[in-house]
């Protein structure tokens, strides 16, 4: 839950500059850069990296290391001592900057999980150029893609699960599938659309609108499959994406066939309804219809194949 005085406001003094020590802060139009950029947007209801971002725009050095001080100093603490019981008072101390210049960059402990995010998602994409630029294969590439992203939270797997504990709650900003986790999702989103649209691979275009945010969702499953693994080095996480992908690479391999297209349908169907319904209409994309709301175990008829599976 948020800090008591972390809401959605930032820290004003009385020249419009973030005030320090009593960590309080007064309502209002936000105030300038602490380090001399221009003015801040509301923090509240956007992701850190968003707000990070706009500050460092203003006159770019300082502004950001000062933000990415403070974010890595709350990872050192989050490990240390525990999500719940880091402050935001105890992350300024740590940083060496004042109470109200934390809370301009961050409005809140919701807001520095929001700047991890987006600092994962950049690293993720970076250590995934590789097999990216050189790999041709579905499962290869689609499994350099996960062990990147293992390589890259490693350090953060001691407290993973004190993360999932608030990224578990429906209603938590904290959710990947939340609105104020929007910019982190979409990125990763991007990173497996071009991990699809660059390898060797034709599949159902139905499936291949919706491929990329499936492939993030099996993501979704490889990170809570590694919150709980206690392996030696989360070796079996590691075993799951070697054995998983594969896999995944046949079934849309054969996707494309014929026989198997009223099974694609109605797969896509309630994938589409239930699974991305969010983010499709959020994004305005084409709602998912369901062909055959009453399915059988009849299969298709001969007569029309495509028909898909329906009740005598």
């Amino acid at each position: 839950m948020p800090e008591a005085g972390g809401g959605s406001g930032m820290p004003r003094g009385g020249s419009g500059t973030p005030t320090g020590g009593s960590g309080g802060r007064a309502a209002g139009d936000p105030g300038r850069s602490p380090d001399g950029g221009g003015r801040s947007a509301d923090g509240g209801g956007r992701s850190a990296g968003s707000l990070g971002k706009q500050v460092a725009g203003g006159r770019g050095g300082k502004s950001e290391q000062t933000r990415r001080l403070i974010l890595e100093t709350a990872l050192r603490l989050f490990r240390e001592r525990g999500y719940d019981k880091t402050t935001m008072r105890a992350i300024a101390q740590e940083a060496g900057v004042s109470v109200g210049n934390a809370y301009y960059y961050f409005a809140s402990k919701e807001h520095l999980v929001q700047g991890f995010y987006d600092q994962m998602a950049e690293e993720h994409a970076a250590a995934a150029q590789d097999v990216l630029d050189t790999e041709t294969k579905l499962a290869r590439r689609l499994r350099g893609v996960l062990l990147a992203w293992l390589d890259i939270a490693e350090p953060y797997h001691e407290f993973a699960a004190q993360f999932f504990k608030n990224a578990a709650d429906p209603a938590s900003p904290l959710s990947p599938f939340s609105d104020e986790s929007e910019g982190p999702r979409e990125a990763v989103i991007a990173l497996h659309r071009r991990l699809v649209d660059d390898a060797d691979i034709t599949v159902d275009a139905e499936l291949a609108e919706l491929l990329p945010r499936l492939l993030w969702l099996q993501q979704m499953g490889l990170v809570l499959y590694w919150v709980y693994d206690r392996s030696e080095n989360c070796a079996r996480s590691r075993a799951l994406v070697e054995r998983t992908s594969p896999l995944v690479a046949r079934a849309l391999a054969a996707s494309r066939f014929r026989v198997l297209r009223p099974l694609v349908r109605e797969v896509t169907d309630v994938l589409g309804e239930f699974l991305l319904p969010a983010a499709t209409a959020r994004r305005g994309d084409r709602p998912a219809t369901t062909r055959n709301p009453q399915p059988s175990l009849d299969g298709p008829t001969a007569a029309n194949p495509e028909v898909g599976f329906q009740n005598p």
